[in-house]
């Protein structure tokens, strides 16, 4: 099994670093958690060079103190054969964060970035040295079931998980969620910390999805026609068994075939709504696909199977 160098964000238990260290330990690797702002870099080195592998999340806008600068830690683990990567579920092109490719040498020195976003793998590998990977978000397999209270007593009818408040790129999300509330009024419930619950984390949230029938969902998406890219919401909520109507986004029948999921045309409320309407009548053709939906997840879309890929990939 693997040494794992891996520096993030572990302050919380439910950071996608925490879930990916974990999955990792599941599958017998040892995991030494670096805590970023915190750890320094020459003993981020020091630990680094005698591992099998180096991750390094890199949060936008976090900095590592020491003297020993991380590009030149990056080049050093080159030379010593160490293998160096990171695992990124957000998109930049077309947004702010995109001038970080031109201004940050993370994006120069890393060896390889595995990437939800397809273009930009292909970017990667197109213009620099770094190894560029696509390779779907998914779900932390703990999380990944379907909450026991489950039955044909819902408590909500549609359900929306997320914040409206979200980049300024994409004005679709609060527009989206104003049309559910004012269309479905009580029927409709806005899971988020901006929304009516507040933050919803753990089997809170799997019993959320489970006792909804429908749970809509989003992902930014520039102008309706950026293909590949999704975040984690859309593995988050099939597998905590949620029923889902998904923007149709280009490349996703990848993960998901029709009957494991509804998809609609991404910025048409009146054919959201006319799906939403249709399934929350025909109770068991609705049921048949959340149960499909949540088997293709746990088997095809968990972070276990996401690190399989990318170790394989690495030949680690």
């Amino acid at each position: 099994m693997a040494k794992i160098a891996f520096l993030g964000n572990f302050r919380v238990d439910y950071s996608t670093e925490s879930h990916h260290a974990a999955t990792l330990e599941s599958m017998g690797h040892e995991v030494i958690r670096l805590q970023e702002t915190e750890a320094n870099s020459q003993d981020i080195f020091d630990i680094a060079k005698d591992s099998d592998l180096f991750v390094w999340v890199h949060t936008h806008g976090w900095k590592t103190p020491g003297r020993l600068p991380m590009n030149k830690i990056l080049l050093k683990l080159k030379n010593l054969g160490v293998p160096t990567m990171t695992y990124h579920l957000d998109l930049w092109f077309g947004l702010r964060r995109q001038a970080d490719l031109r201004n940050d040498s993370f994006y120069k020195t890393i060896g390889h970035f595995f990437t939800v976003d397809k273009l930009m793998a292909d970017w990667f590998n197109k213009n620099t040295s770094v190894k560029g990977h696509f390779i779907f978000a998914g779900v932390y397999e703990d999380e990944c079931y379907i909450h026991e209270d489950y039955s044909d007593e819902f408590e909500h009818d549609i359900i929306f998980v997320g914040s409206k408040g979200y980049h300024r790129e994409y004005p679709y999300r609060p527009k989206l969620i104003e049309f559910l509330k004012n269309t479905y009024g009580d029927r409709f419930l806005h899971v988020g910390g901006d929304g009516d619950t507040g933050t919803v984390r753990g089997n809170d949230l799997n019993r959320m999805y489970a006792k909804s029938k429908i749970a809509v969902g989003d992902s930014l998406n520039l102008k309706f026609n950026y293909p590949y890219y999704t975040s984690d919401r859309l593995f988050e909520s099939t597998g905590r068994g949620g029923f889902t109507i998904y923007p149709n986004i280009v490349g996703l029948d990848q993960a998901f075939s029709e009957e494991e999921i509804v998809w609609y045309e991404h910025g048409s409320f009146e054919d959201l709504k006319n799906k939403i309407d249709y399934y929350l009548e025909n109770d068991k053709e609705r049921e048949a696909i959340r149960v499909a939906g949540h088997n293709r997840t746990k088997r095809d879309h968990t972070y276990r199977q996401r690190w399989e890929q990318i170790l394989g990939e690495l030949e680690i």
